[in-house]
């Protein structure tokens, strides 16, 4: 949620009049649609990477501000904590070496911002929840100095008005209370974005909703919090939590969390957009001046101010983004999945996945969503959450059978969705040396049953067994992971436990 606000207190009217708006934007947008307004096909998709600052102990480090202003590029943001930065790589066509391209433009950034942040005695960590945090560096006061933050904090623990619970139990079990919405900065994802246009949208996101569960599974690099060794992928239930305006009475009654996988396919970006407005009430009700049904009537294109502010406060894993470039609206897929890291080629190879996937599954004469019940998709994001690369997933039989059945995930990556997904990136015009190289890394993943949190669990317990205390050997897990991460080589590749210690003379 990038808008810029000033923080406030809002009275009823100040409610009333934004339901108001986000109502005529809702009909702003439908008549944009129905208009056929929108931009035509561009194949264009974006990335953005959330961070981590940590010392050379590994502790994470609350100067992102400080850090910010060396770098000095428009490239990298403020994200919630201090501890948290943001980089933003530009839309890049699909097609080409484009895989190679990004690689190298992260590459760069990355290297660079790391450098920067050498300066005060703390570097870039890429990874889904960084293990050394503890409850005291998740608070309100390690919050960044931006009002828009301040002010979302404010409107969600009023709203929930009491403390958020976290009850988590995976391996071991968490459980912990928190005043502040502070421990969602821990979650540090990967968003991919694309671009498509309204006839295509409903494939594309029911497509991405479908595949989220085996996306979790190869890419699950987030099993620690807190010192606990939780769920593969601890993110989303820690998310879900830790901005649950809902107190216990109104989550029994069954009323949806703001952070949400959804509760069935849809036919048309507009159903997203109109649940947000139905179900969730307004949580910074800032209106703009702008009138969208009278900049129609007069021929422009509305910004839809209201629509686009609420929807950033509306956490869905697939969401429905509206933008204006070149004075062209546009509709994009922001799928927010998987967690940052381990190395620049894993992001990568989670890019070209999930975007070859996403192009065959959404022209299929026999879609997966007509064949998979909503529900069992929902179940099998839990369930590779819980057990990443182990994870058993429910998936429409193959050929003319009806019906679903169980199925390892990496029988179903290996069997069926790989070559899916290296038939989509052939769509978009992805040249084969990119395809095979990075289609091929989610392909030894599941091969060696590995990725970033098998390492980490492993190396953590390995750790162990030398007689390191659970502090000592998480802060020497997420060292050695920083390590190996700078130094590229996919997480398949990554040798489990710490280096032995060189010996003196």
């Amino acid at each position: 949620m990038g808008e810029k606000v000033v923080a406030g207190r809002f009275d009823l009217s100040d409610r009333q009049h934004y339901r108001d708006k986000l109502r005529r934007c809702l009909t702003g947008l439908e008549r944009l649609l129905d208009e056929k307004r929108f931009d035509r096909p561009k194949n264009l998709m974006g990335l953005e990477i959330e961070l981590n600052l940590a010392g050379g102990d590994g502790m994470p480090k609350m100067l992102n501000a400080q850090v910010l202003e060396r770098i000095a590029s428009r490239d990298f943001q403020t994200e919630l904590a201090m501890f948290n930065l943001e980089v933003n790589i530009a839309p890049h066509r699909l097609g080409g070496r484009v895989f190679d391209r990004l690689a190298e433009e992260l590459t760069t950034s990355l290297a660079y911002a790391h450098r920067k942040a050498g300066e005060l005695d703390a570097g870039i960590v890429m990874i889904g929840i960084l293990p050394t945090l503890d409850r005291d560096d998740l608070v309100s006061s390690n919050l960044s100095d931006v009002d828009r933050y301040a002010l979302l904090n404010e409107q969600i623990v009023a709203a929930r008005g009491e403390d958020f619970v976290l009850d988590i139990d995976g391996v071991e079990r968490l459980t912990c209370t928190s005043k502040s919405i502070a421990p969602e900065a821990a979650c540090t994802s990967v968003q991919l974005h694309l671009q498509v246009t309204p006839g295509r949208f409903a494939d594309v996101w029911n497509a991405a909703q479908a595949v989220a569960a085996a996306q979790i599974a190869v890419g699950a690099n987030s099993p620690f919090l807190f010192g606990r060794e939780l769920w593969r992928e601890s993110r989303p239930p820690l998310f879900q939590q830790s901005t649950d305006t809902r107190p216990p009475e109104l989550q029994a009654q069954g009323v949806r969390p703001r952070t949400w996988f959804g509760e069935r396919w849809i036919s048309s970006a507009y159903d997203l957009f109109e649940e947000n407005v139905r179900f969730f009430p307004a949580l910074l009700p800032i209106s703009d001046e702008e009138d969208p049904l009278q900049v129609l009537d007069e021929g422009g294109v509305p910004k839809l101010a209201e629509l686009v502010l609420h929807n950033g406060t509306v956490y869905r894993w697939n969401r429905p983004v509206y933008g204006i470039a070149d004075g062209v609206p546009h509709l994009r897929v922001e799928n927010r999945v998987l967690p940052a890291g381990p190395t620049v080629t894993d992001v990568i190879a989670n890019a070209a996945f999930y975007y070859g996937l996403v192009r065959a599954l959404a022209e299929e004469s026999r879609p997966v969503w007509t064949r998979l019940p909503f529900e069992a998709a929902a179940a099998n994001f839990d369930a590779a959450c819980r057990h990443g690369i182990d994870a058993r997933l429910e998936w429409p039989r193959r050929g003319r059978y009806s019906g679903t059945t169980q199925v390892d995930a990496v029988s179903l990556v290996r069997d069926e969705l790989l070559p899916l997904a290296e038939a989509g990136l052939d769509a978009w015009g992805v040249e084969r040396a990119d395809r095979d190289l990075y289609l091929g890394v989610i392909d030894e993943r599941c091969r060696r049953r590995v990725n970033g949190a098998t390492w980490q669990a492993a190396t953590f317990h390995r750790a162990l067994e030398t007689g390191l205390s659970r502090d000592a050997a998480l802060a020497a897990t997420t060292r050695r992971y920083s390590e190996l991460m700078r130094m590229g080589e996919p997480v398949h590749t990554w040798p489990v436990g710490l280096p032995e210690p060189v010996p003196l003379g």
